[in-house]
């Protein structure tokens, strides 16, 4: 069996939360092998990422959290697809704002692991950026998914509804840079970093406030 393998899709589109909109280019992320993937993060383009999925089986369409441009594509890729949505529970509230009609079709829990041509996802709770934010960390792959948690840089954003950064500080600390430091990290947004070189900075991140 071929280990699997991470692909990664831009897709561009616009973010819109507490009255404002953005343009704003997000990471698609695919995870599989010739056979079957996941897909983490439906932004955008759902025909853009049908095809890059291909005629491959889509197993899982995973949300790192609800904010509009990391789940706008969802619906209408799993409907082509046939893939499971799934959302961590505590971001019930954000998916409504953008897909009212159509619930996710399951829950993400801290602890959990989802498994496709042999990668195994474990979900990480880190909210902050969001309250159902979460990071899907696969020790075999060395690399975790952070979503909108944590970037080359810093800690995603915490000035709008539904986020608090106290909190994605711990989450920060506590979850992802007990890593090991040779640990990729695939953000929801722009460059890939890995957790050494992120968390010799938590403490300047706390001093700034963001």
């Amino acid at each position: 069996m071929t280990a699997p393998r991470i692909e990664r899709l831009v897709t561009s589109g616009q973010f819109t939360l507490d009255g404002g909109t953005w343009d704003v280019d997000n990471n698609v992320w695919i995870v599989g092998d010739d056979h079957e993937v996941i897909v983490i993060d439906a932004a955008h383009d759902a025909d853009a990422i049908a095809e890059a999925v291909g005629d491959r089986t889509l197993r899982a369409i995973i949300c790192t959290h609800a904010h509009n441009d990391h789940i706008d594509a969802a619906p209408a890729l799993a409907e082509r697809t046939g893939a499971t949505i799934w959302l961590h529970p505590d971001d019930l509230p954000l998916w409504k704002q953008t897909h009212p009609d159509r619930d996710p079709d399951a829950h993400l829990l801290d602890g959990q692991v989802i498994e496709a041509a042999g990668a195994d996802l474990r979900v990480l709770h880190t909210p902050g950026h969001a309250p159902g934010a979460v990071c899907l960390y696969d020790p075999g792959l060395g690399t975790v998914f952070t979503g909108d948690t944590l970037f080359k840089g810093g800690p995603g954003a915490t000035g709008r509804s539904f986020s608090h950064f106290p909190t994605i500080i711990d989450s920060i600390r506590d979850r992802l840079l007990t890593l090991p430091s040779e640990t990729e990290v695939l953000t929801g947004h722009g460059d890939s970093t890995t957790i050494g070189a992120e968390a010799p900075h938590l403490e300047e991140w706390i001093a700034r406030g963001h």
